[in-house]
């Protein structure tokens, strides 16, 4: 078991699973953030009562990229500050 658990901290592994966690939890939240107050506000300014997903160039329909881009950034930024605050960074064991 020693062994195992050594391995574990040496590879990383727990900030990997940690991260996939936080990841899936917070996505949902995150996407309904985006979607419902981000979008909204976006096509507002931008002259669109539905939204980001509206916004086209021709038949290319570019909207919906850019709210996944915005989606990802903000998952990213929450899972790296909680990452960091939680000082889940010191569960790994440094190598050598």
């Amino acid at each position: 078991m020693r062994g195992f658990i050594e391995f574990i901290r040496e590879q990383g592994v727990v900030g990997l699973a940690i991260g996939f966690i936080l990841g899936g939890a917070v996505s949902k939240v995150v996407s309904s953030f985006v979607e419902d107050i981000v979008q909204p506000l976006l096509g507002y300014a931008l002259g669109s009562a539905e939204g980001l997903s509206s916004l086209a160039i021709g038949p290319i329909t570019y909207g919906m990229f850019i709210t996944a881009t915005i989606d990802f950034l903000i998952i990213a930024a929450v899972i790296y500050f909680m990452f960091k605050g939680l000082k889940l960074d010191k569960l790994d064991k440094k190598k050598e």
